[in-house]
């Protein structure tokens, strides 16, 4: 039986994951851990084949948790397979130098990763850092999690994170903070298909998403920041939500701004 502890701070992700991963046959979900600190206590404790771990977590994030496996009294250093929702050619490098296995960008495969981890545990894995997707050209942040950022900001927001325009408000908003055109592309032209076909959606799809996601968040999350993150526009003076292309390119400033001041 493949043992496996499962690392992020996301607690419906865990449930379902451990759900799926249980219901295998050849794996046990011998753990959930919520942040970095209970990750390595727990990798201490139970002593699984594989951690399926998250980057952005509280107390510690995945990497502070890679940088101190190594210091843990192990038996077996276990098989570490990460999850991002930022492909870059910079990061994975940096993963794959602290001691990981493979990684994954998110939203994931269920059976890809099951596939990974009977690879993994079994000794027949693929080539360390290997990605599921592969990742766009752009220019490397300074020293900032890009990731961490617009995440904060998403949570801030209220935007639920089991919607699927949560995922695609995410990864437009560092498409646009990354893209080597300094206007971060056109929405309708650029940025919605490159996520459409990462996602195997349609365009519109995307788009609707994120605005259903936006109108959640205006109804019943944090609707002050939206109105705070939109200023002085015209929609909002008339008590309209803010549109896709006005969100994403403020919290595109907000995450600049929060780069060149890290």
């Amino acid at each position: 039986m493949i043992e496996v502890l499962i690392a992020d701070n996301n607690i419906q992700l865990c449930a379902a994951l451990t759900e799926f991963l249980n219901a295998q046959g050849d794996m046990e979900v011998v753990g959930c851990a919520y942040d970095g600190e209970e990750a390595l206590d727990m990798i201490e404790k139970v002593s699984p084949d594989v951690v399926v771990l998250d980057i952005t977590m509280p107390r510690l994030d995945g990497l502070a948790v890679l940088e101190r496996l190594d210091e843990l009294n192990l038996k077996k250093r276990p098989r570490v397979i990460v999850l991002t929702a930022l492909a870059r050619d910079d990061i994975a490098q940096r993963f794959t130098e602290m001691g990981a296995d493979y990684y994954m960008l998110k939203p994931f495969d269920m059976e890809l990763l099951a596939d990974r981890i009977r690879q993994f545990a079994t000794g027949q894995a693929p080539e360390a850092g290997v990605r599921t997707r592969p990742a766009p050209q752009a220019p490397a942040p300074k020293t900032a999690d890009l990731e961490a950022i617009i995440t904060e900001l998403l949570h801030e927001m209220g935007m639920p994170a089991h919607f699927k325009g949560y995922q695609y408000l995410r990864e437009a908003v560092l498409m646009t903070v990354t893209a080597p055109d300094p206007t971060g592309g056109s929405l309708s032209k650029d940025i919605y298909p490159r996520l459409a076909d990462k996602y195997n959606a349609t365009p519109g799809g995307v788009e609707a998403a994120i605005r259903n996601g936006l109108i959640a968040c205006w109804e019943k999350g944090n609707r002050q920041f939206l109105e705070e993150l939109a200023g002085r526009s015209q929609r909002v003076r008339e008590g309209r939500f803010p549109t896709n292309s006005m969100v994403i390119a403020k919290l595109a400033d907000r995450l600049r701004m929060q780069l060149r001041a890290s």
